[in-house]
């Protein structure tokens, strides 16, 4: 009896560990398109007067998902305005990505970061309450976006009243 109990565990815990695995790495995930395509998601760039442009984006490929507003991440080419002062994002940090999304790969565009070999900027902040859409440029135009928790956002996610210059959250939070 003592021998099929452990198997019965074993098999449990297995198809559990599988079905975990599975949840957080495929199922929540799903494709998103660009607006211009019939999709939800808009390209935006902040400049640094603040104000927010449509930014171009070709060879588009994107995932979402409902499940965390941080999940987001983006591969497309672009072409930067040159004329435009834009908006810089100090301490970009990009997230990684399922394997199985290959265009993004986090390391890679930290390091370019790092290295001086792409830029972060702004895309559009608060793009939901605390949560900033970031893009990393490439001067050949190789751009990625994703979704990173800003100042306000950590302090208030973490059970903290908002700072002073921060806006105030939305009911719920």
């Amino acid at each position: 009896m003592g021998k099929v109990l452990s198997i019965a565990i074993l098999v449990v815990a297995a198809i559990a560990g599988g079905a975990m695995y599975y949840l957080q790495v495929y199922h929540f995930y799903r494709d998103v398109r660009l607006a211009a395509q019939g999709g939800e998601v808009e390209m935006r760039l902040t400049l640094a007067s603040g104000d927010v442009i449509d930014l171009p984006a070709r060879d588009f490929e994107g995932i979402d998902a409902d499940s965390s507003p941080i999940r987001f991440r983006a591969c497309f080419t672009t072409q930067a305005p040159q004329d435009a002062p834009l908006m810089p994002y100090p301490g970009a940090e990009p997230l990684t990505a399922p394997g199985w999304f290959e265009c993004f790969d986090a390391k890679a565009i930290g390091a370019a970061l790092e290295e001086g070999r792409a830029r972060a900027y702004m895309g559009e902040a608060d793009i939901q309450y605390g949560i900033d859409r970031v893009l990393a440029i490439y001067p050949d135009g190789r751009a990625y976006a994703w979704h990173q928790i800003n100042r306000c956002g950590e302090v208030v996610f973490d059970g903290q009243p908002a700072p002073a210059d921060c806006p105030e959250p939305p009911q719920g939070y």
